[in-house]
């Protein structure tokens, strides 16, 4: 049972400065939870370093497109999905880097406050619980079929959150956007760090945003 705060980080992207200072505004006690919901790496100056700082809050990880695709190619070494953005992340990471890639979860639930945390989301009329890694890692948009897609590619869809009735009440990231994204039954806290936005924190039971400004706009 968690004791004290549970800390909700949005998207880091490599922007360790900025997450550096986040943590040092929050300063997690040992009694604190801390979860990052997925992106940690790439985009931004140093991925190693966003995994060092999150394992030195003893925090939990969650997998986001970026780290699922670095995990594909190193268990397949087929690098026909690898980006220019991973390549030089895979220049960075570190044997314990990859074992905490490794510890990644899709999900993390907390029943006593009905809240799910996730990095993409989740499509409605599913059960979440049964939701695969494509979906909820990537999900931003639900096109005219029903299918999960990327709003780049699906201009006219409809954002998931947008028709997610709840429960239970989700926090996610993925979809950049200059202001939190507040619906009755989630809230997106990807607020843009790597595009010269800021760096994003939802702390709980006090339902707290806690946000730094990006030192620069890296991509």
């Amino acid at each position: 049972m968690i004791k004290g705060r549970v800390i909700a980080i949005g998207d880091v992207h490599g922007c360790s400065d900025e997450l550096g200072e986040l943590l040092g505004v929050l300063a997690p006690g040992a009694d604190d939870f801390v979860v990052f919901l997925g992106d940690l790496v790439n985009r931004g100056p140093d991925s190693h370093a966003c995994l060092e700082l999150a394992r030195s809050v003893r925090g939990r990880s969650l997998l986001g497109n970026h780290e699922l695709r670095l995990l594909e190619f190193h268990r397949t070494g087929d690098d026909k999905r690898l980006r220019d953005d991973d390549r030089r992340t895979l220049a960075q990471l570190t044997d314990e880097d990859w074992a905490h890639l490794d510890t990644m979860a899709l999900v993390h639930s907390l029943p006593d406050l009905d809240l799910v945390l996730v990095h993409g989301g989740f499509l409605p009329g599913q059960a979440w619980q049964e939701q695969p890694a494509e979906v909820v890692t990537r999900i931003q948009v639900i096109d005219r079929k029903g299918r999960p897609q990327r709003r780049a590619d699906c201009a006219n869809g409809k954002f998931w959150a947008d028709v997610w009735p709840g429960p239970p009440f989700v926090v996610y990231g993925h979809t950049p956007r200059p202001e939190v994204y507040d619906k009755p039954s989630s809230l997106g806290i990807d607020t843009g760090c790597v595009m010269g936005g800021h760096l994003t924190a939802y702390v709980l039971p006090e339902r707290k945003i806690v946000q730094v400004k990006a030192r620069k706009k890296y991509v």
